[in-house]
């Protein structure tokens, strides 16, 4: 059967590595904020979006998985690291 979920029964496996990427930022970054960010680069997610990805609540389309990767100026495959 296929499994959609990590091992750990997380939606996404990025969320923790996004999570502390926008942390890394000087001045750190909001959850909010960083959807700003996000909307600008034509992402529509809200702050509540971003605080279920981080938390593994919910699932990461490709699309948004690019976006991340470039607002956070790192690559998709960095992002995906367990």
């Amino acid at each position: 059967m296929y499994k959609n979920r990590s091992s750990s029964g997380q939606n996404n496996i990025c969320g923790k590595n996004i999570c502390a990427l926008r942390k890394k930022f000087i001045p750190k970054v909001s959850q909010r904020a960083f959807a700003e960010k996000l909307q600008l680069e034509g992402l529509d997610l809200d702050k509540n979006a971003i605080q279920r990805i981080e938390s593994g609540k919910r699932f990461v389309t490709d699309i948004e998985l690019k976006v991340f990767a470039k607002i956070l100026n790192t690559t998709a495959d960095e992002l995906l690291k367990d």
